[in-house]
């Protein structure tokens, strides 16, 4: 039977709600979002749920002293943010059309532990909103002995014919 029921909040012209509705299973501890939605430019049903998982080897490169931090050679918070964009547009590519793009809109990350060079660090990320074109993000990242990092992260799917009009219309008045 379901819990909550929430009405959506975006242009009913491009995007469509196919269900939004929350299930909590007798046998979890975990409700589970039901919420569905899919725009003309998707390929499938983008969901709450979702979720992926990327493993990189820091490399000198990804440090911090090569972003200017003098002696501190470990993931840089810059890198950090580029993993967790990475994730999320990784997680989400499979059900985009050729149409849309992803735009990141905000990040909230906070990176309590270093990554040393030569660690793995795992990049976890799960869509927990789906609000029309906005959605967004939790985010876990870990290294191979604990937690280094948490947060949320947003982004913005946008047909790509609107976005490169916005483009070109700021470089015209530049």
């Amino acid at each position: 039977m379901p819990e909550y029921v929430r009405p959506a909040r975006f242009d009913s012209r491009s995007w469509r709600v196919i269900l939004i509705i929350c299930f909590t299973h007798p046998n979890s501890a975990r409700s589970k979002l039901g919420f569905r939605v899919f725009s003309p430019g998707m390929s499938a049903k983008l969901e709450i749920g979702r979720a992926y998982s990327l493993q990189t080897r820091v490399e000198e490169w990804m440090t911090a002293e090569k972003a200017g931090n003098k002696g501190v050679d470990v993931l840089s918070t810059s890198m950090l943010v580029q993993l967790v964009e990475t994730a999320a547009l990784a997680c989400i590519e499979p059900v985009l059309g050729p149409d849309l793009v992803s735009l990141g809109t905000h990040i909230d990350l906070e990176h309590h532990k270093p990554v040393p060079v030569g660690f793995i660090v795992r990049t976890e990320v799960e869509v927990v909103m789906v609000d029309g074109p906005r959605l967004s993000f939790a985010v876990a990242v870990f290294d191979e002995q604990e937690a280094v990092a948490e947060g949320t992260h947003e982004r913005y799917l946008i047909e790509r014919s609107k976005f490169l009009a916005k483009l070109e219309e700021k470089l015209a008045s530049g």
